[in-house]
């Protein structure tokens, strides 16, 4: 007899212990891709790009979300994409209120006194560490063009 009899009990062991491994093996695989910062980024280039005034929105596939001036990263459980923007650099949104009001909707000149000012807090924006944060809804989009400040609010 060369082969092992299968009636053996370090066999059926070994098998029971295989049949274990594939199954945690195949438990830990992600069950969705990983999120499209690609074409995030894209739709923050093409609003960047106009001329004028304009406003666009991109749903997130992902749970977290970190916005800078140059690239932007998207998280969730299947792994973390990242993408850089062609045109910037944008203003991440996070942290002031007044360019979350304009972000969503709200004209400058309703809290702003003047477009030096719109770009002083663009500037100051742009100079924070970006962080993770949760995604909360989908990418917004502006492209403000007021009084001399031209800035694209991203959040």
């Amino acid at each position: 007899m060369i082969g092992v009899p299968v009636d053996a009990w370090y066999v059926w062991l070994g098998l029971s212990l295989a049949s274990i491994a594939l199954l945690g093996v195949g438990a830990t695989l992600p069950t969705a891709p990983p999120p499209a910062a690609a074409d995030a980024a894209d739709t923050v280039d093409r609003t960047a790009a106009t001329a004028h005034p304009a406003t666009a929105e991109h749903p997130l596939d992902a749970e977290k979300v970190r916005i800078g001036p140059r690239r932007l990263g998207l998280r969730n459980d299947a792994g973390t994409t990242h993408a850089a923007f062609a045109f910037g650099p944008v203003t991440p949104v996070t942290g002031s209120r007044a360019l979350r009001a304009i972000l969503r909707g709200a004209p400058p000149n309703s809290r702003f006194d003047a477009g030096s000012a719109l770009c002083a807090a663009g500037t100051d924006a742009r100079n924070r560490t970006p962080r993770w944060r949760p995604v909360d809804g989908p990418l917004i989009v502006r492209h403000i063009v007021w009084e001399g400040c031209d800035v694209t609010l991203v959040g």
